[in-house]
């Protein structure tokens, strides 16, 4: 099992690197308009009833200014077995703890899925500069190194669990167990879907939809206590025939890499950027400006 599992996250860092290189190309082309995202005072979710969120035109949507969506995988140091290509999806720990404190000196308010929702449908106000912080694969360093970073500068963060490494002990990697899980959203972060296996979203046909969406769904509940509403799409591939299946499950959005979104469901396709492991501060600075 352990050498399938391993095999398949190989396989998935490849192809994401293929593609975030093809999606960077036609970040800047994909920024919406100038549309205000923020008020001066900082939002917050408490005050949001998603009951009461009718959700808008795709037109509508796409026409406001994007928010910035980070994508890391892991953090901690490089090691010498690691290659070039993982690299890119290993972000060592000073280089992320000089990340956040750069994203805190410009100002940056990390904001949750909720008031994103709220945002797109409604105009909604934001807090000033709000960026979403998200989170993908369980990794174990992403509770033990990612969430104290996090909580000292008062940041929250998405969490996207691939149900099938939790509690595991890799060759390579170690994965967060159930009760670190629930820890992350009773400290008010939020966890969200990655299947079951990180199999290929456009590859789902008969029984998949079960194992990769309604069962990973149905233990993440179990954990949290929480309904499951947002995911994340395996190497960031979509397409647009799943989407009703993602929909009709309760999901409320889902979230690739980089490339545009699509016209008819926007709220399906929101945009990430890996944030690299071989970027500073500054780069990343910069490549938030240029992708938004």
């Amino acid at each position: 099992m352990n050498k399938i599992f391993l095999t398949i996250i190989v396989a998935g860092l490849i192809l994401i690197a293929g593609c975030q290189s093809k999606s960077e190309s036609r970040a800047a082309s994909t920024s919406a308009d100038t549309t205000q995202l923020a008020s001066t005072e900082p939002a917050t979710t408490s005050n949001i009833d998603m009951s009461k969120v009718k959700v808008a035109d795709a037109k509508s949507i796409l026409a406001r200014k994007q928010v910035p969506i980070l994508c890391y995988h892991q953090v901690r140091n490089w090691k010498e077995r690691d290659g070039k290509v993982g690299k890119d999806y290993i972000v060592e720990v000073q280089n992320f703890k000089d990340q956040i404190k750069m994203l805190v000196d410009s100002g940056y308010h990390t904001i949750l899925p909720d008031q994103l929702y709220a945002y797109l449908n409604t105009g909604a106000a934001l807090p000033a500069k709000p960026i979403m912080l998200t989170f993908d694969d369980t990794d174990l360093d992403q509770f033990i190194t990612v969430n104290p970073i996090l909580k000292k500068h008062g940041y929250k963060a998405v969490y996207f669990i691939m149900t099938v490494s939790i509690g595991k002990k890799g060759k390579f990697v170690d994965y967060m167990s159930a009760d670190q899980i629930k820890q992350l959203s009773d400290e008010g972060n939020v966890i969200g879907s990655h299947t079951y296996d990180h199999k290929n979203f456009k590859k789902y046909a008969g029984k998949d939809w079960e194992e990769q969406l309604d069962k990973p769904t149905k233990k993440l509940e179990n954990i949290t206590g929480k309904k499951i509403t947002e995911f994340a799409y395996p190497f960031g591939l979509w397409n647009a025939e799943g989407i009703p299946e993602l929909k009709k499950r309760g999901f409320k959005m889902a979230y690739q890499l980089s490339t545009k979104r699509d016209e008819k469901d926007p709220l399906f396709t929101i945009r990430r950027i890996i944030a690299s492991g071989y970027w500073s501060p500054k780069t990343l600075s910069n490549s938030i400006k240029n992708s938004f």
